[in-house]
């Protein structure tokens, strides 16, 4: 006998789905940091200070040295000196100070001119002019990462004190002129009177004789 399947036919329920709501995300606030390119801010690295006082003095002495052996910068100091002059005659430029940054990016150089006014004026304005061949001349002489900016300032202080020296050596002397012509004076006036002022004189012209 066949089998038979018999199939029995389930009720069909339908379900109802509710649509499930979901919170709205919110909008969040995204930062990003980034350099500000609008101030010009640069980063800026200091060195130890006494590397700097190192390199200061190296560069003094450097530069020093450049017055007095390099003719390029003899001749921008004294043009005089092209023409066989003695740059001594009419200015001296000496080094009397150095001051470099702390991030080794200027270097200050004061300088004293001992001279006229044309001198002063001439001396400042060629070491001025030829501050980009010194900066280079210093690169092959200074082993640094980065040679540094140079700027040459006028220092007054050591022809004003060699002023004030003058003036009081010249106040000493008229002060010793003075005493030794006070003494002079003294001197004179105490001196004994001369025994020849007496020669003309008879002795018994005063006495009265009595008989």
């Amino acid at each position: 006998m066949p089998h038979v399947l018999l199939l029995h036919h389930l009720p069909i329920t339908t379900v109802h789905l509710r649509p499930c709501s979901f919170p709205t995300p919110k909008p969040t606030a995204h930062f990003r940091l980034r350099p500000n390119l609008t101030t010009g801010a640069t980063i800026k690295c200091m060195a130890n200070p006494r590397r700097v006082q190192m390199v200061a003095k190296q560069i003094r002495r450097e530069l020093s040295d450049m017055l007095l052996t390099d003719k390029v910068l003899q001749y921008a100091v004294l043009p005089e000196a092209s023409l066989g002059a003695d740059r001594y005659l009419s200015s001296l430029t000496t080094i009397s100070d150095v001051k470099v940054s702390a991030d080794l990016q200027v270097v200050k150089v004061y300088v004293s001119v001992f001279g006229d006014e044309r001198g002063k004026d001439v001396a400042l304005a060629g070491l001025k002019s030829k501050a980009k061949y010194v900066r280079s001349e210093l690169g092959k002489r200074i082993k640094l990462r980065l040679t540094p900016e140079i700027r040459f300032i006028e220092d007054e202080s050591l022809e004003r004190a060699s002023r004030v020296i003058a003036i009081l050596d010249k106040i000493k002397a008229e002060k010793k002129t003075a005493a030794d012509e006070d003494e002079e004076e003294f001197e004179s006036s105490d001196s004994p009177q001369d025994d020849n002022d007496w020669e003309g004189d008879d002795p018994d012209e005063d006495i009265i004789y009595v008989k």
